[in-house]
Parts: structure tokens; C-alpha cells; sequence
């Protein structure tokens, strides 16, 4: 859904909102843009540039994406919130209000958000994503979205695949899970989320050689892959083989340094990230 915008804007470094500031009336369907002096540099340009240029969609979404770089997401959400007030039909704002949501951990609104943004336009990637949310909370509709998906003329069957190994693995039918994990890899066999996942179900049931070989199979695709450096080094410890356990987290780390689970990984085996 995995898996978002950079655009080009003008900058206006001089504008200034003490004005508004003094008056105190915006409504609650605009954002609020007082008290700025104290925010980063960067951030009251975009604020001023919005301010001055309102109707610019281009640096509205630049100053949300800001936001969202910098995992501010309430601030995200209540500049989305105001744009979504003057414009409740585009499946766009929907769909980024949703993925703020699922980052914030707030998955409800983030599925509410995809409906939403589906019956506007039913965009493969939005029923993809909604599937994904359905199956981790265990929803059954799940399963129909990923029937729809293996049979519509998308080319997202292998989405479908993993949607329903995805909904197995959440209702703790891990050996099903895996079944349909293969049948994804079985269409495309460098979908690396399957791997992880079919990985994940292998280690459930205490069978760590086998995850560990299928972890083995996704790094040779694909040798970069932090998570899959980080699972290993889960196997590794469960089969007693520390040092290499030790190597895997690290190499986890060396790819991705904000890696937290894999740096937690080794301060509990006494190593330092």
C-alpha cells in the first residue's frame, strides 16, 4: 500500500499573518495558521505561500506532505480536514486523509477513509488497500474484495493472493495463510510482502529453517531488503545461532538506521545498534 509527493511551489518569504493572527475568527472548517512565528523556517513558507495562494492545490498538498514527512500528522489531518470541507467529492483527499490515518495508527478512520474514497472512484489501488485493512482486522469482506480483485481485469490477482493470505494469517489459520502466499508468489515471485509474510506464518508455527529459507530466497532477489535481514536475524535467534542472529539485525540496521525493532533486537542480545 504498501506504500507518496513532492511538487514545485513558489516560495514567498517576506508574507507575513500577523493580521489574521490579531483577528481570531477562523472557522473550524479552515486551518488554522496562527501562532507561526515559533514553527521551523520551512514551515512558515509554506504557510505563508498557502495563506497568500489559497486556491493552489500544488502547495496545499506540498505543506500536508510536509507534514507527513515529518510524522506530524495532526497538523496533516487538519489542513486535509479543512481542504476536504471545500471539496467532499475528490477520491484523492480521501485516499491521503486514509494513509495518514493507517500511519497514525488510527486504522477505523483509515478503512472509513477508503470506503469513502472507493465510492467516489473505485480505483484498483484503493480496493487494494481497503482489502489489506479488512484482512488485519479481520473482516470477512476482505475475502470478497480479494475474489473481486482476482477476477477483474486489473492485473491485481496477485494482490487478491495476498489479500487472503493476509486475512488467514490475522484469523490464525496459518497454514491456509501460507497456501495462498505461494499462490501469490506463484504470479509474481519478486512480490517481497509475501515473502515477509509467508515467513512470518513459518516462524508462527516454530518451523524457523523453513522461514528462514524463504527469507534466504527473498534476499537473493532482492539483497537491500531490510525487513528480511531483520525476520532472519528472528529465525536465526530461535535456532540458538546468535552471532548470526547479531549479523542479520545489523545488516537490517545498515540498510534502514531508523530500523527500531531490529535495534531493540540487539540491545537485547547486548549489542549495540
Amino acid at each position: 500500500m504498501n506504500k507518496l509527493f513532492l511538487f514545485c511551489f513558489i516560495l514567498l518569504m517576506f508574507a507575513s499573518c500577523n493580521d489574521e493572527k490579531a483577528e481570531g475568527n477562523a472557522t473550524e472548517a479552515e486551518p488554522a495558521h496562527d501562532s507561526i512565528s515559533a514553527v521551523p523556517a520551512k514551515e512558515k513558507e509554506l504557510l505563508d505561500a498557502v495563506h497568500q495562494h489559497p486556491d493552489s492545490s500544488v502547495l496545499k498538498e506540498t505543506l500536508i506532505q510536509y507534514y507527513e514527512d515529518n510524522a506530524d500528522y495532526e497538523k496533516a489531518l487538519k489542513e486535509l480536514n479543512a481542504w476536504i470541507a471545500k471539496d467532499s467529492l475528490s477520491d484523492r483527499l480521501f485516499d491521503k486523509r486514509a494513509t495518514i490515518h493507517f500511519k497514525d495508527e488510527d486504522t477505523v478512520s483509515a478503512i472509513t477513509d477508503f470506503e469513502h474514497a472507493i465510492r467516489i472512484k473505485a480505483k484498483p489501488e484503493y480496493v487494494i488497500a481497503l482489502g489489506t485493512l479488512y484482512a488485519q482486522t479481520k473482516n470477512e469482506q476482505a475475502l470478497l474484495i480479494a475474489d473481486e480483485l482476482i477476477n477483474s481485469k486489473a492485473d491485481a490477482d496477485k494482490e487478491g493472493y495476498f489479500i487472503k493470505g493476509l486475512y488467514y494469517t490475522f484469523t490464525n489459520e496459518k497454514v491456509k495463510a501460507i497456501a495462498w502466499f505461494d499462490k501469490c508468489l506463484s504470479i509474481s515471485y519478486t512480490f517481497m510482502d509475501a515473502y515477509i509474510e509467508k515467513s512470518i506464518a513459518l516462524y508462527d508455527l516454530g518451523k524457523y529453517q523453513e522461514a528462514l529459507d524463504v527469507l534466504d530466497k527473498a534476499l537473493t532477489l532482492q539483497n537491500t531488503f531490510d525487513e528480511a535481514y531483520y525476520y532472519s536475524g528472528k529465525c536465526l535467534e530461535k535456532m540458538k545461532r546468535i552471532p548470526e542472529a547479531i549479523q542479520s539485525y545489523q545488516n537490517a540496521l545498515l540498510i534502514n538506521p531508523d530500523y527500531v525493532e531490529a535495534r531493540d533486537a540487539l540491545g537485547k542480545l547486548g549489542v549495540k545498534g
